[in-house]
């Protein structure tokens, strides 16, 4: 499985809210799920996990799977898994349909845990600090670089800089919640570059390009993301922190906000297998090593089942310290 874009992105809160309203009309899965079981150890309650199309949570769902398979211990007979978008994922986690949701990101998500409280909680955090923005290659920005003193967005408001830069802002799918933010924020700062929405797959090809031929290039990239991992690429820095209230009306010129990611539950898991709830509740992986993951996987293509494989094979007794 390569690397997807993030549904969520494109998952105003609104939205959220009015999927969340019509459980009666919707189950866990969408028409695109897939599900897969594990026999387990035959003793002890079947799970099942809710597995996101990207590859970070396609892994951690995976590390999940095994870690109960092996573990028997913990009270896990079976797991089954189901790879869905976002909305239906809340819904099965709320209607009882689903146990366990990784890769939960915020504050995107945020909107599906406050309406699904009463039912579910955020038990851990896998990793923060996952921060969002414009990215430059190294090579643009350091001494006799193209872009040589270029640090900030607000220095975009020059046409020198912006064509320092190339003159663009490549950006992901227009869909995309942050491809609209992005929209609001050229416009807020007042910045000389044009947008140029279009795919993760065609900024991610123009990055490998201005590599190739040592050019200027300006994109929008978010963490964790393999291409970190590929390319040394400097984030531009941002006069003002996301907040409340930044991209609602007319205060467009903030910062992206910063996500994390948690592993979302049903309450009652906690009373059906306590010793697996316990686990979920120290279950981390550093925002760096879920890089490396992701790196791991676009360079070898490998599934998201073989990555799993060998990083709970490699990790034993961090493992072993969360079912302690």
């Amino acid at each position: 499985m390569s690397h997807t874009s993030r549904t969520l992105r494109g998952a105003p809160a609104l939205i959220c809210a009015l999927l969340l309203m019509v459980t009666s009309a919707c189950g866990a899965s969408n028409s695109n799920a897939e599900a897969s079981s594990s026999g387990g150890s035959g003793k002890g309650v079947s799970i099942k996990i809710g597995q996101f199309s990207w590859t970070a949570a396609a892994v951690e769902t995976q590390i999940l799977k095994l870690i109960a398979e092996q573990h028997p211990e913990l009270g896990v007979g079976s797991v089954q898994t189901t790879q869905l978008d976002p909305a239906p994922g809340w819904l099965g986690l709320q209607k009882g349909d689903l146990d366990v949701l990784p890769e939960v990101n915020l504050p995107n998500q945020q909107p599906f845990a406050d309406k699904t409280k009463d039912t579910t909680t955020l038990v851990s955090k896998t990793y923060g600090g996952a921060t969002q923005g414009w990215f430059v290659p190294k090579y643009l920005v350091e001494k006799g670089g193209a872009a040589e003193g270029l640090t900030s967005i607000t220095q975009l408001k020059d046409k020198k800089w912006a064509d320092a830069v190339g003159g663009k802002l490549y950006d992901a799918d227009a869909g995309w919640v942050t491809t609209k933010q992005n929209d609001k924020r050229i416009k807020g700062f007042n910045l000389a570059v044009t947008h140029k929405p279009s795919s993760e797959a065609a900024v991610l090809a123009q990055i490998q390009r201005a590599y190739q031929r040592k050019e200027p290039v300006l994109a929008y990239l978010y963490h964790p993301h393999w291409v970190f991992q590929k390319y040394d690429l400097v984030q531009l820095k941002e006069p003002n922190p996301y907040q409340t209230g930044c991209f609602e009306g007319s205060k467009n010129d903030c910062a992206i906000p910063t996500l994390s990611a948690h592993v979302a539950a049903r309450k009652d898991l906690k009373d059906k297998a306590p010793k697996y709830y316990a686990m979920l509740q120290k279950f981390n992986i550093s925002l760096a090593d879920v890089e490396k993951l992701l790196a791991e996987q676009q360079k070898g293509n490998a599934s998201p089942e073989k990555i799993a494989k060998d990083w709970v094979a490699a990790n034993q007794s961090t493992i072993n310290s969360w079912i302690k």
